[in-house]
């Protein structure tokens, strides 16, 4: 009876296979696939539970008219930094140094081994930026 036991059991065990085990990382950081990446940020942005009380919605408080407003602002500077461009590069296309003012805004260019100078200055608040544009 031993014997038969001992040769069912090899009958079994002889139809088993086995692989090696490998492992694969799941998230991009440490050497997955950087698809996973979308899936992993999903899910830890519904697991957390924490929120910022300093944060603010800029879109939240603000009104229609405010809106609007800025929408108009954002149109008007774009208008105004095209009168400049056309104004430093004219018709044929060579820069014209110079300073021209633009409502509150005064704008001095010129030609430096660097590039391209650009100063840019609010005449109501006294604030400045510089631009550079190189060769």
């Amino acid at each position: 009876m031993k014997s038969f036991i001992l040769i069912a059991g090899l009958f079994v065990t002889g139809g088993c296979f086995s692989q090696q085990l490998v492992y694969t990382p799941k998230n991009p950081n440490f050497g997955g696939s950087s698809f996973n990446y979308a899936w992993l940020q999903s899910s830890a942005d519904a697991q957390n539970s924490f929120t910022d009380p300093n944060a603010v919605d800029p879109f939240a408080q603000q009104t229609d008219l405010e809106r609007f407003t800025e929408d108009i602002n954002r149109t008007l500077l774009n208008n105004i930094s095209n009168s400049i461009t056309r104004s430093l590069f004219g018709e044929d296309g060579e820069l014209q140094e110079g300073t021209f003012t633009f409502g509150s805004l005064e704008v001095e260019a010129f030609q430096t081994a660097e590039g391209l100078v650009i100063n840019i200055l609010d005449i109501n608040t006294g604030e400045t930026t510089q631009v550079i544009v190189p060769n």
